[in-house]
């Protein structure tokens, strides 16, 4: 209805310059810039070059023209002959341009235009050259993230122009992970691109682009890659644990009294982390932490008592970029605390085996003694005949006498 009414109002009609024969062969050059990239529009018609009215150019027909000629895109749609006036036929006028043609001539005109214009009201285009690097921004709140979460980017470029889609790249990865079509309905200069379903693969840079349609249909220009922004995804490795106490108490148990300790350990991952020893037993929990300074740490309990007994676990905790990640439990380490045998404790048993040593060393000696007391008051047989002789002799030499 507006186009309409623009077209009762100024008493002229669009027509796309594909449609006018008159208008075959149509080349573009910029004239009077700084560069290759910048200056003046003109357009070739019957050998001969012609300016371009600045009534309705803006940033889209800039961008056709950038394109068209490899420039780049558009950084800005100059009017008032911001490039000196030209001479000749001005061939176009009010230029309409969706900013998705291949080249100006698919663009619609008008034959005539009301109010005229005249060479004060040539247009001209400075291009970037190349196509504007895009920014991409964090929207998460943080940069460091556990396994499962996700995070959120924006990629945006400065000047609206007419994109096709947004890509946000992992370096070192050739694909895109996440790809955002833009609507072509609207200039969108700015995407939130989401990567979803963190993985420790996921950590690393990530930067983004943007594609635009080139010159022909099928041809889509890619920016230059975006800043880079470093993401951190902890995963947390579950630490193992094992306990040592004096070889006399039976395995799980430590005797009461005697010493024991506990030792937590897991690959080192970040620095700064700290182990926690949680002891959960039937009248509540306890906690206590001792830095990470090596890959393992020992907590040691001097003195065993009944309020050691129970269940242990350890766990690893680190904090980064403002946050606090902990790792899993370990497995419950059971441990009881049983009282000294009285019959088989080691001092008992030392004084038994000592009091035993002596009573045995003490028969051995009474045995020996009297072994050799007997053989000394025992006679021989040669003794034993003589006495007998003498004897004899004594009694026979007795009665004699009588």
């Amino acid at each position: 209805m507006l186009g309409f009414f623009h077209i009762l109002f100024t008493g002229c009609f669009f027509v796309p310059w594909d449609e006018v024969s008159a208008f075959d062969g149509v080349r573009i050059r910029l004239v009077n810039g700084e560069n290759k990239c910048s200056g003046r529009v003109e357009v070739l018609r019957h050998n001969q070059w012609g300016t371009v009215c600045d009534h309705g150019w803006d940033l889209r027909e800039a961008d056709v023209v950038c394109l068209e000629l490899g420039c780049g895109l558009a950084g800005s749609a100059l009017h008032g002959a911001a490039y000196g006036a030209g001479s000749g036929e001005i061939w176009l006028r009010h230029v309409q341009c969706s900013g998705h043609e291949s080249s100006l001539t698919r663009c619609a005109s008008v034959l005539h235009s009301n109010p005229p214009c005249t060479h004060e009201n040539d247009a001209g285009v400075k291009c970037s050259g190349t196509l504007l690097m895009p920014t991409l921004t964090l929207l998460s709140p943080h940069a460091v993230f556990s396994p499962g979460e996700a995070v959120r980017f924006s990629c945006s470029v400065l000047l609206g122009h007419y994109l096709s889609e947004f890509h946000l790249y992992k370096h070192g990865v050739s694909t895109p992970l996440v790809t955002q079509r833009v609507d072509q309905s609207q200039s969108q200069t700015r995407v939130e691109l989401t990567l979803s379903d963190l993985e420790r693969s996921h950590q690393g840079s990530y930067s983004c682009l943007y594609r635009i349609k080139g010159s022909s249909p099928s041809q889509l220009l890619s920016s230059p890659l975006s800043n880079s922004i470093n993401i951190i995804v902890v995963e947390l490795l579950t630490p193992q644990h094992w306990y040592n106490t004096s070889i006399d108490a039976p395995v799980g148990s430590v005797i009461k009294g005697h010493s024991f300790n506990i030792t937590c350990s897991t690959q080192q991952q970040y620095p700064g982390g700290s182990f926690q020893l949680r002891l959960i037993r039937s009248n509540g929990t306890v906690r206590q932490s001792l830095p990470a300074l090596t890959p393992a740490v020992t907590f040691t309990f001097p003195s065993a008592q009944s309020s050691n007994e129970g269940y242990y676990y350890c766990l690893y905790r680190v904090q980064l970029g403002g946050r606090t990640f902990v790792s899993r439990e370990s497995q419950p380490l059971p441990i009881s605390i049983r009282d000294p045998d009285p019959v088989l404790s080691p001092m008992v048993i030392s004084w038994l085996v000592s009091g035993l040593t002596f009573v045995v060393s003490v028969i051995v000696i009474i045995i020996v003694a009297k072994v050799l007391c007997n053989k000394e008051k025992k006679p021989s047989e040669l003794e034993r005949e003589t006495r007998t002789c003498v004897d004899n002799t004594y009694v026979a030499l007795s009665i004699n006498k009588l």
